[in-house]
C-alpha cells in the first residue's frame, strides 16, 4: 500500500537532528522525496544515507537559512534534485539561552529572532510560488511557549508566537491558490532542548518543563513528526491555519499534573523510525557563541 506522501516532494529545515529528523525520515517513510536542509556542522547527510537505506529518495541543501541566498538556493535546489515541491516543513530552530529578560544577552536574542522567525520567512517567501503550482502545503513548527509564555525562555516564547500568527496569515494568502498552512505546537520534546547538560536548561527547568505536561513525560521526536506528516498530506486537506497542539497536554493543564501520573505510565514510546541524533543539541556550536 503506498503511504500517504507517494509521489509528494518536500524539503525539511531543521533536518539533521531532533525533531526535524524524525519529521524527515518519516516523510521519507511515508513515500516522499525529501531535500533535507541544515548548517554545515550539522549530520544532515546522516539522515539522508538512513532514508536511503530505507529505499527512500534524499538530497541534501547545507547551509543558513535565515540568510536571504541560502534560502532561495535551498528551494532551487529541491527543483534540480526532483522536479517540483510539494511539502515545505519549516523545523529549524534554536534554543539557546535561559534567563530573565533582564539578563538575556542580546546577542543571544538577535539570533533566536534569526533562527526562529527570519529563516520561516525566507523559505515561506521563495517556496511560496512553487507551492502554488503543486498546491501543495506548509507545516511550521510552532510550540506551546508561543501560546503561553515561558519564564527564561520568554524571547523563544515571542518567536513562536510569531510563527503563530504568520502561519495564520500565510493560510488566508495561500488558500486563494490551493495551498494550505498549519503549524505543530510541541511541549516538551524528548530533544537535546529538555534534557540538563545537554542543552540550556537547569535541573530545576527540566523537572518542571516535563511534569507540567499532563502525561507526565516528555513526548518523542517521532510522535510530533506523525503530527506533521498527517498535516502535509492530503488527508488534512480540509486543515488550514490550524495551530495543532502537541504538548502532552501543558497548555489545558495546571500545576505540575504530571506528577500524579504512575512511573509506568511516563515512559516514552519507543522510535520506529531509525533516529540517530534526537539529542543533538545547539550548545558549543560556532553561531551560538557570543560576540566578542
Amino acid at each position: 500500500m503506498a503511504g500517504r506522501l507517494e509521489g509528494k516532494v518536500a524539503i525539511v529545515t531543521g533536518a539533521g537532528a531532533g525533531i526535524g529528523e524524525a519529521v524527515a525520515l518519516k516523510f521519507a517513510r511515508e513515500g516522499a522525496q525529501v531535500l533535507l536542509n541544515g548548517l554545515p556542522d550539522d549530520p544532515v547527510e546522516d539522515v539522508a544515507e538512513a532514508i536511503r537505506r530505507m529505499g527512500g529518495q534524499a538530497a541534501v541543501h547545507l547551509g543558513d537559512v535565515s540568510e536571504e541566498e541560502n534560502a532561495r538556493e535551498c528551494v532551487e535546489a529541491c527543483g534540480r534534485a526532483f522536479g517540483k515541491l510539494d511539502i515545505l516543513a519549516n523545523i529549524a530552530g534554536v534554543l539557546v539561552e535561559l534567563a530573565a529578560v533582564e539578563d538575556y544577552d542580546i546577542f543571544q536574542f538577535d539570533y533566536t529572532v534569526k533562527m526562529n522567525v527570519r529563516s520561516a520567512f525566507l523559505m515561506t517567501k521563495f517556496a511560496m510560488p512553487h507551492l502554488q503550482k503543486t498546491r501543495g502545503n506548509i507545516v511550521f513548527a510552532g510550540s506551546e511557549a508561543g501560546f503561553n509564555g515561558t519564564p527564561k525562555f520568554s524571547p523563544y516564547g515571542g518567536t513562536k508566537g510569531f510563527i503563530h500568527a504568520f502561519c495564520k496569515g500565510v493560510a488566508g494568502e495561500g488558500a486563494q491558490h490551493g495551498v494550505r498552512a498549519n503549524c505543530i505546537c510541541p511541549g516538551a520534546i524528548s530533544t537535546a532542548w529538555t534534557h540538563k547538560g545537554e542543552g540550556v536548561m537547569d535541573a530545576k527547568t527540566e523537572e518542571t518543563t516535563v511534569m507540567a505536561a499532563m502525561m507526565g513525560r516528555r513526548g518523542t521526536p517521532e510522535e510530533m513528526a506523525n503530527v506533521v506528516a498527517f498535516l502535509a498530506s492530503d488527508e488534512a486537506s480540509y486543515v488550514t491555519g490550524a495551530l495543532w497542539l502537541a504538548d502532552g497536554g501543558v497548555t489545558p493543564a495546571k500545576g505540575m499534573p504530571g506528577e500524579d501520573v504512575p512511573r509506568d505510565l511516563r515512559k516514552e514510546p519507543e522510535f520506529t523510525l531509525p533516529i540517530q541524533h534526537a539529542r543533538d543539541g545547539e550548545i558549543g556550536k560556532p553561531l551560538v557563541t557570543k560576540k566578542a
